[in-house]
């Protein structure tokens, strides 16, 4: 990815570097409003309507629509699978106030001024043109509505033990990430894309995710030993040649040794946005 503010929107390589395997919806599912969105929740009030671009598996967008009742939270998502897995749990959990549709961040099929505030968890990390999407947010936005953003930082991911399977992890991640077009050190950009998409007033924060406990570790670990093996990101990573096979089970069995480390410990930081149209 470039500095430039604005690029092509669409380009041959603007893929999901996560894809939708199993194990990436496994990882999904745990992120709440309060581990995933906790910067949002002094701006958030029953009655108030809310867009959750990029909303995946629908954890956090039936979390939202649960805490803006009676107001309507909207789903979009680019993935006609991942929208049916959202309006699933949304049924099955039986909040009404939600619904879930295919949608393109670049263009979002709503009228201006039409939602109090839009929210992107994990999603400008993986456009081309992040700067683009962020203008169409504004657009939907009522006046005085709020964007939320919260974005991974990949730059700045610490981890213990020290191993070499877990650094060739992350640096072909990066690679990956890249390579589809996306920027995997977003977090930190968040406000000055913000700022170039025409938002006035934009308060930053950051926060992290941890991951240290037996469950945890568990977790997180088994669910990044299946991914670097059988999720999209193995096949993206062997086409570009960030990884070869080797190097993928390489990985697996790092992060498998690193999940049973009881002095195992996982930090990634995450740059938050509010920003005020």
């Amino acid at each position: 990815m470039t500095d430039e503010p604005d690029r092509p929107e669409t380009a041959p390589r603007e893929r999901y570097t996560h894809g939708h395997h199993e194990s990436v919806l496994r990882s999904h599912t745990w992120r709440t409003v309060a581990n995933s969105a906790g910067y949002l929740i002094p701006h958030l009030a029953p009655g108030l309507t809310l867009l959750d671009v990029g909303c995946g598996p629908g954890t956090v967008t039936v979390d939202l629509a649960r805490r803006l009742y009676p107001g309507r939270v909207t789903g979009i998502d680019a993935s006609e699978q991942i929208v049916r897995h959202a309006a699933g749990l949304a049924f099955d959990e039986g909040v009404q106030n939600v619904s879930v549709v295919v949608g393109d961040a670049y263009a979002l099929d709503f009228p201006d001024d039409s939602f109090d505030i839009v929210h992107a968890h994990q999603v400008l990390q993986h456009l081309v043109n992040p700067v683009a999407a962020l203008r169409e947010f504004r657009r939907v936005l009522k006046p005085g509505g709020v964007f939320a953003g919260r974005d991974a930082d990949y730059g700045g991911v610490m981890y213990h033990p020290k191993m070499q399977g877990l650094s060739l992890w992350l640096a072909a991640y990066r690679d990956v990430h890249y390579f589809n077009g996306g920027d995997p050190d977003a977090g930190r950009s968040l406000k000055a894309w913000a700022r170039q998409a025409g938002f006035g007033t934009v308060t930053s924060s950051a926060s992290i995710w941890c991951f240290a406990s037996d469950v945890e570790r568990e977790w997180w670990g088994g669910s990044w030993a299946d991914r670097v093996t059988e999720s999209d990101f193995a096949a993206q990573a062997i086409e570009m040649g960030a990884a070869d096979l080797a190097d993928l089970h390489r990985m697996r069995d790092a992060w498998l040794q690193w999940a049973g480390d009881p002095d195992g410990w996982f930090g990634i930081p995450h740059g938050e946005i509010v920003a005020r149209k």
